[in-house]
């Protein structure tokens, strides 16, 4: 049992991050108030006085429970004042105490406690065993850890009570506050001792650790001292060469792009290889920008990017509805390859092309499209490239060599599989430095542009889940291997109903948000859109409707901004009043039976248009002659009218040698419009027969088809904007050759209800619809 002694009062010092043992002897420095009086009033008594730890460092002034209750009685050798007001104490450690009670005192902490003496300090054979053992751990410990003196060690040696023993090595242990105060609570010194073989145990391991991490870190950081020494040997190397900055960073920086790239393993193999004879070169080279550009476009390149579609077919017909009226047809083919890749997930991209007169939506459509599939959308134009470089690049061994259009095209997208539009096609050219459009069939061919070759690159690029969507005026002037890559989608112009709608849902709200107009700054009438498209306009498509109703909304701004009125309407009157006198004339069908002149229809790069042919028949001996800046074809299509007449002339009630005894004198007007193509035919020998007949040409009456020398009549194209030129000008019948009928379902009801369709096979059906009476 523990042997107590009697109580007795004392004070109380506590100490803060700090214990003290008996047998230990050091200097503490005290600054609090109660700590120094609690001193003066020991040294006035026996010079004793208890040390006890507080639990928390923190707290200034600890309560009794914040106060751990065994402590250390401790004699004070010696106390000094210092300037600072700090009292310097040498005290040495006595016996373990036990705190009884706190006693009621102001100035000072002062207490009641019992000295606590230690069980088992005789030194039977069994401590004897456990201090030797201890003592020689303690020894392996100091070798290791090298924090402990030889000259501690050689005291502790000399130690040969249990006790004190046990709390001098104690208190050379770089233990924790707690462990501390959980050994100077031990009275029994076999525990205390064998705890402490625990300790020490516990310790040797941990140092054994940090050798082991200590050599670990020593060899990393003599690699990368060595690695650091080489490279700023190599740097200095590469001063000396030239390169005044390095380039041990950039080149570093490089291959961690390539790596992150996500390229092919031949390409990553090959950035990698130019990136080592980059490093290897000196700065001031003329190669040396080259390969860093190189590689550079390598980086940029989108090698496995892709953008995820949104394949929902509704949500995609609702968008391409919401930004275009009508065109039906590709909006119809969008969504067929969005159903396929949705059922099949591994369709390549299609190869569209939209042609169709300027203005009809073609370039627009396109974003529309990469809208409605959620992918990136990227827009280059062909118009007068003339270069192949400018498709498939230059070679990296020219000065200022670049990749062509395609890949420069795929960096912007940013992603491998976006909507290319391709604008322009048509207007492609070639001369001496190659010819574009044969590049382009590599590009535009399904079963080639998985592997398409840059010169630039030289590796292999993936093109086919591009979806290449093309425009074109006039697909005549695409060569034919090309044309044969794409899809052709035909974008007809538009009606007059259609117009409306395209005017009123799109054009008008968007010119008004452009002029900074509102619905109750403006109100535009349909009658005046109506007079618009008719009377301002005359075009396939709907870029000149824009431009004159952008003209209107500034009209209608400035008379807002000055005051002059508050609330513009537009009607048929004010829109004549702001636009000036009207530019074309609506419905220019005759205005009576004519002898001689025949209403022709005719397909141009602006849609369809009416063609009015004139004959005229003077005395002479038989001489043909064409106006009207006619191309070879149309020239031909007049020869052969003239000579199916001559022919026929005995069936045709005409003179049998007419052409003896007149000049025959043939015009088309706006002789300033050049014109070509066979479908004036029939209009031609029409009216030829009228003028040398005298039967008039019914003026309501429009004809279109290829005459042969027989009389055959043969197909057209464009019967769509044909249709509805001859609607637009006001005629009520129309002439077509018989085997155009399977193309009258393109035509819109709308215009289809108000013609009347005439099939013929031969030049005499057509005499019997179109001719009348003599005048």
């Amino acid at each position: 049992m523990v042997a107590e002694k009697t109580k007795r009062t004392i004070p109380l010092l506590p100490l803060r991050g700090l214990l003290v043992f008996p047998s230990m002897v050091l200097h503490l420095d005290v600054g609090r108030a109660k700590s120094v009086q609690a001193l003066e009033f020991a040294m006035n008594e026996d010079e004793e006085i208890l040390l006890s730890t507080q639990k928390e460092i923190s707290i200034d002034e600890p309560t009794n429970d914040e106060i751990y209750s065994v402590g250390t009685l401790a004699k004070i050798k010696q106390l000094l004042k210092l300037p600072n007001g700090t009292v310097r104490i040498h005290v040495e450690g006595l016996h373990r105490a036990r705190i009884e009670e706190y006693l009621d005192n102001a100035d000072f902490l002062e207490v009641e406690m019992t000295e606590l003496s230690n069980e088992q300090t005789d030194r039977t054979a069994e401590t004897q065993a456990i201090m030797r053992n201890l003592l020689e751990m303690f020894e392996q410990y100091t070798k290791v850890s090298k924090k402990v003196s030889a000259e501690t060690l050689a005291t502790v040696s000399d130690i040969s009570e249990p006790s004190r023993f046990a709390d001098v090595l104690a208190s050379n242990l770089p233990l924790k506050l707690a462990e501390k105060q959980e050994l100077l609570e031990m009275n029994n010194v076999v525990e205390r001792l064998l705890h402490l073989i625990e300790i020490l145990n516990n310790e040797q391991e941990v140092l054994g650790l940090e050798k082991k991490i200590g050599q670990r870190v020593k060899k990393s950081m003599e690699k990368t001292q060595k690695e650091y020494y080489l490279r700023e040997q190599m740097k200095a190397i590469q001063k000396e060469l030239g390169d005044r900055e390095g380039r041990t960073g950039e080149v570093a920086s490089l291959k961690e792009k390539i790596e992150e790239a996500t390229m092919p393993k031949s390409v990553e193999e090959k950035a990698l290889k130019e990136l080592d004879r980059y490093e290897k070169m000196p700065a001031n080279s003329a190669e040396s920008s080259v390969l860093r550009n190189y590689i550079e476009w390598l980086v940029q390149l989108p090698w496995t990017n892709e953008t995820e579609d949104q394949l929902d077919v509704n949500r995609a017909e609702d968008i391409l509805n919401e930004d275009h009226y009508g065109l039906e047809k590709v909006k119809e083919r969008v969504l067929e390859y969005l159903a396929v890749q949705q059922l099949t997930n591994e369709l390549k991209g299609p190869i569209l092309c939209l042609s169709g007169p300027p203005g009809v939506g073609k370039t627009s459509l396109a974003r529309s499209i990469a809208r409605s599939l959620n992918r990136n959308f990227v827009r280059i134009s062909l118009g007068g490239v003339r270069d192949e470089a400018e498709i498939r690049g230059h070679r990296r061994t020219y000065v200022g060599a670049m990749p062509g259009r395609m890949i420069q095209g795929m960096k912007k997208a940013g992603s491998i599989n976006p909507v290319f539009l391709l604008d322009e096609i048509d207007k492609m050219a070639n001369d001496f430095r190659g010819d574009p459009s044969s590049a382009l069939l590599e590009v535009l061919d399904p079963e080639q542009n998985h592997t398409f070759s840059d010169h630039y690159i030289e590796e292999p690029y993936d093109l086919s889940k591009v979806m290449f969507v093309t425009t074109a005026n006039n697909i005549a002037t695409i060569p034919g291997p090309l044309r044969d890559r794409m899809e052709m989608i035909h974008i007809a112009g538009y009606t007059e109903v259609e117009k409306m709608q395209i005017a009123k849902n799109y054009l008008l709200p968007k010119q008004m948000k452009d002029h900074g107009l509102s619905k109750s700054m403006i109100q535009v009438k349909d009658e005046a859109i109506q007079k618009v498209i008719r009377y301002y306009t005359r075009e396939a498509g709907v870029r000149n409707l824009e431009r004159q109703l952008a003209t209107l909304c500034r009209k209608a701004a400035k008379m807002i901004v000055t005051g002059t009125k508050k609330r513009v309407i537009l009607t048929q009157k004010t829109a004549e009043e702001m636009l000036g006198k009207p530019r074309f004339r609506y419905g220019i069908a005759e205005v009576e039976d004519q002898v001689g002149a025949a209403t022709g229809l005719a397909y141009t790069s602006a849609g369809g248009d009416t063609l009015s042919i004139e004959v005229s028949l003077s005395p002479g001996k038989g001489k043909l002659t064409l106006t009207g800046k006619l191309g070879d074809v149309m020239k031909e299509s007049a020869q052969a009218a003239f000579s199916y007449i001559r022919a026929r002339s005995k069936e045709l009630n005409i003179d049998a040698d007419f052409h003896e005894k007149n000049d025959i004198h043939i015009h088309v007007p706006e002789g300033a419009t050049p014109k070509d193509g066979p479908s004036a035919g029939i209009t031609m020998a029409t009216a030829l027969i009228s003028a040398l007949t005298g039967r008039v040409v019914k003026k309501e009456v429009g004809m279109t088809g290829e005459i042969t020398l027989r009389g055959r009549v043969l197909p057209i194209g464009g019967l769509k904007e044909k249709s509805m030129s001859a609607h637009r000008a006001g005629l009520k019948t129309i002439i077509i050759p018989k085997d155009n009928e399977k193309d009258l379902e393109d035509v819109p009801e709308s215009v289809r209800q108000d013609l009347n369709y005439i099939l013929v096979g031969h030049l005499d059906e057509v005499l019997k619809h179109a001719l009348g009476e003599k005048k």
